[in-house]
């Protein structure tokens, strides 16, 4: 896959955590990663759903998992799991970052926020 495909592997991560939730006091349950420029966004089940919007805005269509242990794509344009490469590094969260996260930001009733 290469940038034509919308991976582009040199690409670093924009952060540690969900760049529009830092910026506004939010949260997430989990991290997406956009394969092609690097956006950090929250997945489709945290409040915001900030990947998917980066995805749709952005005309990006492949993210990949940006949790520890995970190490799926998927591409938004076809609504299913794709193929991949090796991601320039780091390929997750921090692991002292919970989840959900971050730290503080996160309402005891989360869990009903959810998608």
């Amino acid at each position: 896959m290469s940038e034509a495909t919308g991976i582009v592997p040199t690409a670093a991560p924009s952060g540690t955590g969900c760049v529009e939730c830092l910026g506004s006091q939010g949260w997430w349950l989990h991290l997406r990663r956009c394969a092609q420029c690097g956006h950090i966004g929250c997945c489709d089940s945290s409040p915001s759903q900030h990947a998917s919007r980066h995805s749709a805005e952005s005309g990006h269509p492949i993210i990949a998992s940006f949790e520890p242990g995970e190490d799926w794509f998927w591409n938004y344009e076809t609504g299913s799991y794709t193929q991949g490469m090796k991601l320039a590094p780091p390929q997750h969260r921090p692991l002292k970052q919970g989840s959900p996260g971050p730290a503080g930001a996160v309402p005891r009733d989360w869990v009903t926020k959810l998608h």
